[in-house]
């Protein structure tokens, strides 16, 4: 057998991993996200590299030991990005600095830093006509404007010793970090002069983790703002503010609605977003595109001079959930993706018929779309789960896709890839894709159900974080179902299990397992479960309810979900589908994996961070205490600065390596072998 990148931890943790991608103004080029091995290896840098849309080979642009992120262009081709890089004209070198905002010439040569604040630079929004620059940053409460205020109130803080934080209202905590004390702000910048314009003074936290766009005059700033309720609920209005006098108006709002992604289209008439209805306790909610007049001559137009309706819904017959649209450049049309049998392609809806056409045919998964200003190519990223994330160009016309050079995206693998139908037991086909490693004998290999996240989501990407291609490089067959409550097979797949996270998925990952096993090179004595997420909440239940597995793999679990709720970093996700357990605990009490722990007879490797708040701790903590203390074969991983997934080269290295020395010691029957550095 060939050596490939996955037969060693090493070689796989140092593959090239590209993220996002940015096009120039006039089309000729792409700018690439890339992250790469730091030279101590304890650590990931990101560096921009210049793609070519013709296909010819990539070039690396910036090079710091600090990386740089965020590239977006200017209309004269500059490209801008964020960095923690010194600044050449300091007298000396700031080893506390943040990010700022660095500018590199549309004809090459050094970037300078353009601008920088006391709280740093977190993201940046530029348009295509006008040279309006509006980063985000964060900004002290008490602060009388974004940079001499803010940093002497920092200043004081520190000097203070001074670390606590005071919450009026929701959230507090974010996947794995804190909320505050300094807020998000949305700030113009004026590169003539170098002055600030605070665009959202007072935001509280209304603008966490929302995007933004500028139209393409730049006179608009397009943003969610969170509108947080009394009881912990929530939802995000769509805004549009003045760059020139900070004036914000409201575009659309709705109780228990989301509105997210924003984009004018390149005319500056209308706004497409995604509008989200936020589930209930008896519906899932859904997603759909909806399409609003940014200027009140166009809301006329939309209306033909009659009462117009604040949004009109784009996809009223598409029964999937799209995901970034963006405008094609002549304004008659929105490219989107949404996943779809265990891909995601992209789409392309008429703004004016609302005719939905299928732009993609592969398996694969596509994402960051960025359309030419020629409306010849669309741009994008495309993934599968043989194929790492890599830019793509997609004719418009002949809809050939044609693979772009970038680092890293040429890998061999140790395996190959088939899809398994099964039907569950209530008659729905259950879709799964099936990882089959190389083998040089006709004997029967090992197998291993990994079980996705989300609950709402599906196998049908590239995952760095979750590889099954390791598992392959170790011999073992690795299955990826997408039970209920995966997405892209319409809202009635979800709303199957939708009260029934537990028993109504568990069946349906059965019937999966069953028809792997079934199939000659699948031994089906020999099979173990593994899952993160809503998949470590399932590989609890699991375990509760069979004994047909060797081993489970629990990382990042859900275990009893009455605690979970009121220590969840976002808990007014949970309110509307579980309902408050103070008042009503039938949802908890159906669906809690801890009230099954007597029956649990599988020996389980519990793997928790203590960074991950959304999924915490005491999640971990309690299931190992809940299997220990009656006496349950289990070992539990445990990383102090870790978060949900487990990102350090380092410390996944150490997570794959105990993951491999468990199902070897329960699966394969080898000697429990301790990892050398635990």
């Amino acid at each position: 057998m060939d050596r490939t990148p996955f037969h060693q931890l090493s070689d796989f943790v140092a593959i090239p991993r590209v993220g996002s991608i940015e096009l120039s103004p006039d089309g000729t080029w792409l700018a690439a996200t890339v992250q790469t091995l730091s030279p101590d290896k304890k650590k990931y840098q990101t560096s921009i590299w210049r793609i070519d849309p013709e296909g010819g080979p990539a070039r690396r642009l910036t090079r710091s030991a600090q990386g740089e992120g965020g590239p977006v262009f200017l209309p004269d081709g500059s490209l801008l990005f964020t960095s923690k890089r010194p600044d050449p004209d300091a007298e000396k070198e700031d080893k506390d600095a943040k990010a700022a905002l660095w500018v590199l010439p549309p004809d090459g040569g050094e970037a300078r830093r353009l601008t920088a604040l006391p709280g740093g630079i977190s993201g940046v929004a530029t348009s295509r006509q006008s040279a309006t620059i509006v980063v985000s940053t964060e900004v002290m409460p008490a602060a009388k404007d974004v940079k001499a205020d803010d940093e002497r109130l920092r200043k004081e803080r520190k000097d203070a010793g001074v670390s606590a934080i005071l919450h009026e209202s929701a959230p507090i905590r974010y996947w794995d970090h804190d909320l505050g004390p300094a807020q998000v702000r949305l700030v113009a910048l004026n590169t003539e002069d170098g002055t600030h314009a605070d665009l959202t003074p007072d935001p509280g936290r209304a603008l966490d983790e929302q995007g933004y766009r500028l139209t393409p005059d730049g006179t608009t700033l397009l943003t969610g703002w969170w509108q947080f309720e009394p009881a912990g609920d929530s939802h995000s209005d769509l805004v549009a503010i003045d760059t020139a006098t900070g004036k914000r108006r409201t575009l659309l709002s709705a109780a228990s609605t989301g509105f997210a992604d924003p984009e004018a289209s390149p005319d500056g008439r209308y706004v497409v977003c995604v509008k989200e209805a936020f589930p209930t306790p008896d519906d899932p909610g859904d997603y759909t595109l909806v399409l609003v007049a940014l200027h009140e001559e166009a809301l006329h137009e939309e209306a033909l001079h009659e009462e117009a309706p604040a949004e009109r819904d784009l996809l009223p017959g598409l029964d999937r959930r799209p995901a970034g649209p963006v405008w094609a450049a002549d304004s008659t049309a929105v490219y989107f993706t949404a996943d779809d049998l265990g891909r995601s392609p992209v789409f392309r809806v008429d703004a004016a018929t609302g005719e939905v056409t299928k732009l993609t045919e592969d398996a694969a998964a596509y994402a960051n779309l960025r359309p030419s200003p020629d409306g010849r190519y669309l741009y994008a990223m495309r993934s599968a789960i043989d194929s790492p994330p890599a830019p793509v160009r997609i004719d418009l016309t002949t809809r050939t896709v044609t693979r772009l050079q970038a680092p890293g995206t040429d890998l061999d693998l140790p395996g190959r890839l088939t899809e398994v139908e099964a039907i569950a037991d209530d008659g729905h086909p259950i879709h799964s894709w099936l990882v089959l490693p190389e083998t040089e004998t006709q004997v029967p290999v090992p197998l291993v159900l990994w079980v996705h996240g989300g609950p709402y989501n599906s196998w049908n990407a590239w995952m760095w974080r979750w590889n099954p291609w390791l598992m392959a490089a170790k011999g073992y067959a690795v299955l990826l179902p997408d039970p209920a409550l995966s997405t892209g097979y319409g809202h009635a797949f979800l709303q199957r299990a939708y009260r029934d996270w537990g028993d109504r998925p568990f069946r349906d990952i059965m019937a999966a397992t069953d028809a792997a096993e079934a199939r000659a090179d699948i031994d089906e004595t020999r099979t173990a479960m593994m899952g993160g997420s809503y998949g470590g909440y399932m590989a609890n239940w699991i375990a509760g309810h069979t004994d047909r597995f060797k081993a489970i793999v629990s990382h990042a679990s859900l275990w009893m979900l009455e605690q979970m709720f009121g220590t969840t970093d976002w808990p007014m996700w949970w309110r509307p589908q579980f309902g408050d357990p103070l008042v009503s605990k039938e949802m908890y009490d159906r669906n809690s994996p801890h009230l099954h722990v007597e029956k649990i007879v599988t020996p389980m490797l519990v793997i928790h961070g203590d960074k991950d708040y959304r999924v915490p701790i005491s999640e971990g903590l309690r299931l190992w205490h809940d299997l220990t203390s009656r006496g349950k074969e289990a070992k539990f991983l445990y990383f102090p600065d870790e978060n949900h997934w487990v990102l350090t080269p380092g410390n996944a290295t150490i997570w794959y390596e105990t993951v491999f020395a468990f199902l070897a010691q329960h699966v394969l029957g080898e000697p429990w072998e301790r990892p050398g550095l635990l």
